[in-house]
Order: structure tokens, then sequence, then C-alpha cells
């Protein structure tokens, strides 16, 4: 049942317009203005009937406080025995829906009432889809700027928040990180280990970040934060090392990893690396590059990047540091595996040992030849190829990807039959791994010192020549 407040110094007209309304209503009856909004501070009623003329405080003054705070929606009807032109446009000026004029018609009265509540149910109706609807909005909208996999902002929006904040001066900094040997994990352990990975890193950025940080994930295993305010240099440190020292300890003591995988941190100051965020960006990344370059698990800021070359100018590294830095990007156990640009550089180092060695390197050729397969089976099976290959490998053998369809592996040290044994037995893990219809054929050829890799009579010509 609706709840109205009728408000009139006049106690017959009080009594008039209850006996009016209360088969239909809720009535609450006061006489007074002050009376009116002391009711008001703890009850919220559905419409308030509002005399004009009282003492003390008339019906404008109630009705102008009452529009001051969150009461201002309850729809107001003025009564009043002035029904001119006048008096009915300060009304509607005043904020009030309607007005009734004394001496009251009972039918009227209803009629008018029922019809602002009406309006004013419409409205509230309306009101709610309209926030629903803002509501959906904005989710979509937050979902467009959000990575899927880790819930971080995605690089359009944190160049857009963080390009925003420099406008205004605001300073801060920028890391730059990515994880060292990722793809190691996919390839060994799968990609739902990668997943979890990545997440983990996520988790752990959000851990060390304050409220106004805005963190990112850029793609693939490359992430980005935004440190808002005039941090310290050496809390930036703290910062980094934390980082770096957590994830290193999930990927070593908590998923027992044999990846040497690690996280590599680069760092730009606004303003004093850049003043906008192009600028800063790849400021953070060229001191990304310098740690990779340096040994990776560590962090680097961009102000340091002459200091550092000065330094190691000056200044010597005895071997163990030099063994213990060069084996941290080794991606440990199994076949060594390389993006294929940089396969070419492993290629020909091995060609020189071959020329002026005469050792035994034969190279595999894993073909899939079904062309017309779906493209998802096919990743899946090359994925699988990847991880036979590994895991029936020795650590001096080397492998890469030549195409989404054909997979190079440079066997070292390893006689022609030898090598037929090892394409065998990987084809052989890899058929126990994979339980589809796709079928890889190979190829056999050995290294020789000109680089050209001469074939088996036996085996079909290769296409490929590093």
């Amino acid at each position: 049942m609706k709840h109205i407040l009728i408000v009139d110094d006049n106690k017959a007209n009080l009594t008039s317009a209850k006996t009016a309304l209360a088969d239909t209503y809720k009535v609450t009856a006061v006489v007074s203005g002050e009376q009116a909004l002391k009711f008001l501070e703890k009850n919220t009623p559905d419409m308030i009937l509002l005399d004009i003329n009282m003492p003390d405080m008339d019906g404008f003054e109630v009705l102008e406080v009452i529009k001051r705070d969150e009461l201002c929606d309850i729809p107001v009807i003025f009564l009043t025995a002035d029904n001119d032109a006048e008096t009915e446009q300060r009304c509607f000026d005043a904020g009030a829906q309607d007005f009734i004029a004394k001496p009251f018609v009972p039918a009227v009265m209803r009629s008018r009432i029922s019809r602002i509540l009406e309006l004013e149910d419409l409205r509230k109706s309306l009101a709610n889809r309209l926030d629903e609807k803002i509501r959906e909005v904005s989710d979509i909208k937050s979902k467009s700027f959000r990575d899927a996999l880790t819930d971080l902002w995605n690089r359009a929006y944190t160049e857009e928040k963080v390009e925003e904040l420099l406008r205004e001066g605001v300073k801060g900094a920028l890391f730059m990180m990515d994880m060292d040997n990722f793809k190691a994990i996919n390839d060994n352990y799968g990609h739902m280990a990668g997943d979890n990975t990545l997440k983990k890193f996520a988790s752990t950025l959000v851990k060390y970040a304050n409220d106004n940080d805005i963190i990112c994930r850029i793609g693939g295993d490359e992430f980005m934060t935004f440190v808002v305010g005039d941090v310290s240099k050496s809390a930036l440190s703290n910062h980094a090392a934390d980082i770096i020292s957590d994830m290193c300890y999930y990927l070593d003591e908590e998923c027992k990893f044999e990846t040497n995988s690690s996280v590599s941190v680069g760092i730009a100051q606004f303003p004093e690396d850049g003043n906008d965020f192009k600028t800063l960006y790849n400021a953070a990344d060229k001191a990304l590059y310098h740690v990779k370059q340096n040994g990776k698990n560590s962090y680097h800021f961009f102000s340091d990047q002459h200091a550092a070359e000065n330094s190691r100018a000056n200044n010597s590294v005895d071997i163990q540091q030099l063994k213990e830095m060069m084996c941290r990007t080794d991606p440990g156990k199994g076949a060594y595996m390389l993006e294929y640009d940089n396969f070419h550089y492993v290629y020909n180092f091995i060609r020189r040992i071959v020329e002026r060695h005469d050792k035994d390197v034969n190279t595999v050729l894993f073909t899939l030849r079904n062309d017309n397969a779906d493209v998802n089976e096919v990743e899946k099976a090359v994925e699988l190829l990847d991880r036979a290959i590994f895991t029936s490998l020795r650590r001096a053998d080397v492998s890469t990807r030549y195409s989404s369809r054909q997979v190079i592996v440079l066997l070292f040290e390893a006689k022609e039959d030898g090598g037929k044994v090892c394409a065998e037995r990987i084809l052989e893990r890899f058929q126990k791994m994979y339980n589809g219809d796709l079928v890889f054929d190979y190829d056999i050829v050995k290294m020789e010192g000109s680089g050209i890799m001469k074939r088996s009579p036996a085996d079909r010509t290769t296409q490929f020549v590093p």
C-alpha cells in the first residue's frame, strides 16, 4: 500500500483528506512544516500533500528543504485555496507535480493522486532500466579493456590512462616485464602450466601494487605496471626485486620447473626518462632489453644505461659469476629449443665446428603431410611433437619450428643410422601422446662444412637451406 504524508495546519482539512484516502492508501497527517521535516528524517513516503499557507514555515519553504537532499524525488502536490494562474505557476516552479484546490473534492483528489503515483512508478521503472543498461554497458566496456586470461588491463586502456596521468603531471615509473624462457614452460609442461604461470605473474604484480597503480598484460608473457607517485629509486628497486623473487620461488620451488625461467624488468621514470607514454614505453623497453642481454633474472633503470656500460668497461667479472649468469639463460634438460630466427646462429656455429673438426651432425626435418587438416589440430600435433623432441633428445641437440607444419632437429655427433633411430624414437613418443589422425614423416641429411646439407640416397630432398 502506498504511503502518503499530509501536511496542513487545519485539522478539518486533515480529517477530510484522510477520510477520502484512507481506504486506498496508508496516510500520515502532521500539522506543521517542522513536524513534516522531522517525520521525513526517518521515513520516506510515496507522496507528500503539502499545504501552502501555514504559520512559521509555509509550504514553499518546506519544499525547498525537501529538494536539498535524497528526498527530492518524492512527488509533492500542493494544497491551496488560491487557484489563480500566478499561484499555479509558482507551484510548478517550486518543483511540485500538481496542486489540489480547497475545499477538496474527494473524487478529484483521488484521481490526481492516482495519476501522479502511476507516473512516479513509471519514472522509477524507467530509471531502474536505465541504470541496468548503464551497468551493462559499463561491464561490456570494462571487459573490452580487460585481458581475458589474467583480468588485468590491456595495453589500449593502459596507454590511454597513463597518457592521461602524464598530461596531468603525475609522477610515476613504468615497469616493463617479461618471463625469461617462458616458451620452455609451454613446450615441456603444456599450455595449462603456461597459463597458470601467467596468472601467477599477474597476481604477483597485483600483490605488490598500490590501489592507484595501473597493471597491464601487454600480450604473451609481457606485462607492464605504471607505479603512480614520486617513488624513490630504492623503493622501485625493492618493488622489482620482490616481483622477481616471488616468481623465481614459484617457478623453481613450487612448480619445480627445470627450465631456468625467471623474470626480467626494465624501469623508466617520469619525467626523467620521457614526457609521454610512447617515449616512456620505449625507454622501459630498452632497459628491459639491457636486462635480457646481460643475464636476465634482474631489473634495470633506463637512467642507469650509460652508467652500467661504463661500469662494465671499468670492472671485470670472475669466471664463476660469468658461469652462473650464463647458466640462468639455459632452458634446462632436453633438446635446446630455439625460435627459428635464432636457430640460424646456432646452425652456422655448428657448421663451423663440422668444417674444422669433421663432426657427425645430422639434420632431421619433420613434416606434416596432411594438407587439409584442421588448423587447431595441426597446432596441437606440432606442440606434442615439440614435447616429444624435447624429452627424447640430449641437451646437445637443437630444435626449432621452421613453419606451422615443419620442425627441424640438429643431432650433434650422431651418425646417419643413429639419426634414424632418434627420429623413430621421437615419432614413437609422439604417437603415445597424440591420439589423432595426423602423421609426420621425416628426412635426414648430413651437415657438411659448407652449410649445404647432403641427403642419403634413400631420403627425399629437403627444402630447408639455412
